[in-house]
């Protein structure tokens, strides 16, 4: 079985690359420095429906691209989750926040209305994220 995109979430999303497991995909909404992994297997909705090996690879991952945006945006916090209560397909969401953004202290899931990228800001910033990760 072939590994299809959940349709709201390519709706949602800009693509940056793969990972080892997952694509990576920017949010596109400039309020938040917000990437998101998607294991690129089939009928996952859970991290436990990952095999364990794949778990490992997954963490991994998650901690590359926290540490990718950490270092790109000098965030005071990052907000790392998979919610996954409106898409089923397995996501996991990691966002730079900081102090006074649109959302704080709340979370970013769901508040307000995005303001998507401008063409060239969503390049920039993709450019200088892919440049931290190794995309396979």
């Amino acid at each position: 079985m072939s590994f299809d995109l959940d349709p709201h979430l390519a709706g949602d999303t800009l693509p940056l690359g793969d990972l080892l497991l997952s694509r990576v995909l920017l949010v596109n909404d400039s309020r938040f420095p917000w990437l998101m992994l998607v294991p690129r297997r089939p009928n996952m909705s859970e991290f436990t429906d990952l095999p364990p090996g794949e778990r490992s690879i997954l963490m991994e991952e998650i901690a590359a691209v926290s540490t990718a945006l950490k270092e790109t945006t000098h965030s005071a916090k990052l907000n790392v989750g998979a919610i996954g209560n409106v898409v089923p397909q397995l996501h996991v969401h990691v966002v730079a926040r900081f102090e006074g953004d649109a959302a704080w202290p709340d979370p970013v899931w769901g508040h307000g209305d995005r303001e998507p990228y401008q063409d060239q800001a969503a390049e920039a910033f993709k450019a200088e994220i892919s440049q931290r990760l190794a995309f396979v």
